[in-house]
């Protein structure tokens, strides 16, 4: 079974209706996991610890996703940033 990379990265939002964080540098990255069952375990802890804080929020990264060797789209992607 291959291993599917997963990020748990979250912060303060700008507003709580759009995805942009209010300082980059404070975003906090959880980890990667292995799986997405561990990284949605990590993810609900942190999002339950700031459940009262509406401008906080967490989010799952599908790192598998980003880059798939089987994909011939990622292969052309690949070819063009060098």
């Amino acid at each position: 079974m291959a291993m599917l990379l997963h990020l748990v990265f979250g912060g303060e939002l700008v507003d709580p209706q759009r995805n942009e964080f209010k300082d980059v540098d404070e975003i906090d990255i959880v980890g990667i996991f292995p799986d997405y069952a561990s990284a949605y375990a990590a993810w609900k802890g942190k999002a339950q610890a700031t459940v009262d804080d509406a401008h906080t929020r967490y989010f799952i990264a599908h790192l598998h996703r980003l880059r798939d060797e089987q994909n011939e789209e990622s292969a052309e992607d690949e070819a063009q940033t060098r």
